[in-house]
């Protein structure tokens, strides 16, 4: 069965044969390709801030796929994409890599399983994702709030009031 998928890719590290991070996030689609994950619509790249100690900003993406992989398969895939890009385990949470790739939605739904969990939990805070998100699945809900990533985004960057 096909299964329709959201990805978010990051990168802060420059890699010793595709360059800087927004030639790392176009070599990652390519390495989707390569293990048979169709790329439906690829976002636009954006740079962002780093979330929590990397001192270095990122270039985020998102990208819509299809593949006949369950979610835990999709995550055992995007792991090795990452590992030959370089990315060790253990490493520091939230620091610096050359290569992030997360599953944010999925076309079935939630998903829970030891170390995924489908929708990503944080991605409704997250301007780096939701952006390029929305840029390619504006009417894609999430399935637990039943927003669209449009709703979401805009839900984030819509003007603030300023406190008193």
């Amino acid at each position: 069965m096909i299964q329709r998928y959201l990805i978010a890719l990051g990168s802060n590290v420059r890699h010793r044969r595709f360059g800087p991070p927004e030639r790392v996030l176009a070599a990652a689609l390519g390495q989707l390709e390569a293990r048979g994950i169709r790329i439906e619509r690829a976002g636009p790249v954006i740079r962002s801030a780093p979330v929590g100690p990397s001192l270095r900003r990122y270039a985020n993406s998102a990208a819509l796929v299809t593949c006949s992989l369950e979610p835990d398969e999709l995550l055992a895939q995007l792991k090795a994409i990452e590992r030959s890009f370089g990315r060790r385990r253990g490493g520091r949470r939230w620091g610096s890599r050359v290569l992030d790739l997360d599953i944010i939605l999925w076309s079935g739904g939630a998903w829970s399983s030891p170390g995924l969990t489908v929708p990503h939990t944080a991605f409704r805070e997250r301007r780096f994702v939701l952006g390029p998100a929305a840029a390619i699945a504006p009417n894609c809900r999430d399935p637990l709030t039943g927003l669209t990533l449009r709703q979401l985004s805009a839900r984030l960057t819509r003007p603030q009031p300023i406190p008193r």
